[in-house]
């Protein structure tokens, strides 16, 4: 099993999973704080990415128009395709692994190491799945860049963190996308050390990218990208520290 599924020994030291959560958690808040006060920094890297054209007659005087260049053609949405698609591959290997490790140990399959991989599984689902994916981006409202009046769309801006927007479902608050890719970042720590270098710098490679496409293609503004990626760290340090508390009576 430790040939296909390693955990640093110190990511595993009690309290270091604790800490970890209780810091992202306060990051978190302290980011939504900072975008919800500042908006215009959601506004100005948007801007950036966005190629204004003259309006028709027939547009509304305060629409924008214009487009997201990254958005159109082929190139760059089938590399964002490619990159959704690398948690689920994730995910298949890491429950490819916990079946092995069942396979060869037997009734004595549950390690730390395997207890950890179960840990970042239920940390995507509760994260990704639960939090990001059917409550904020189903309630929040947030209407995606490409959808706002400044940038080409119908409905009016709202800030991070505000419900008013008039999004009705899939909406840019928080990116789901970013939250995976959150998520595949936290992997890195459950790598052997063999492996840190030819898995761990692809998986920081496309865990960077992922959300840097979905701003620079009018999918997400700034704090979607920074607040959905920085979700994963929080829920998967709460699930390891949850997983240490469990551990820590049977060890002493």
């Amino acid at each position: 099993m430790q040939n296909y599924v390693g955990v640093v020994t110190k990511a595993g030291a009690p309290g270091r999973a604790l800490h970890l959560f209780m810091a992202s958690f306060v990051v978190w808040w302290i980011l939504l704080a900072l975008f919800n006060q500042f908006p215009g920094i959601d506004l100005a890297v948007t801007d950036s990415v966005f190629s204004e054209a003259n309006c028709t007659v027939l547009t509304r005087l305060e629409k924008s128009c214009g487009a997201f260049p990254l958005d159109r053609g082929t190139f760059f949405p089938a590399v964002r395709n490619i990159l959704y698609m690398v948690p689920y591959f994730a995910v298949v290997f890491m429950l490819g692994a916990l079946a092995y490790a069942r396979w060869e140990r037997g009734l004595a399959w549950k390690t730390e190491r395997t207890e950890s991989v179960i840990a970042a599984l239920l940390s995507l689902a509760l994260g990704c799945g639960v939090i990001v994916n059917l409550f904020l981006k189903t309630f929040s409202g947030r209407p995606r860049p490409r959808d706002t009046l400044f940038f080409g769309g119908d409905l009016d801006f709202v800030q991070a963190g505000s419900f008013a927007g008039k999004c009705l479902k899939n909406c840019s608050f928080i990116s789901g996308e970013a939250s995976s890719a959150g998520w595949l970042f936290c992997l890195i720590l459950l790598l052997p050390e063999r492996w840190r270098l030819p898995v761990g710098v692809p998986l920081a490679v496309v865990s960077i990218v992922t959300p840097v496409l979905r701003v620079l293609m009018g999918a997400h503004y700034l704090s979607d990208v920074v607040l959905g990626w920085l979700s994963s760290v929080v829920v998967f340090a709460g699930m390891l520290a949850v997983f240490e508390a469990m551990r820590r009576p049977a060890a002493t």
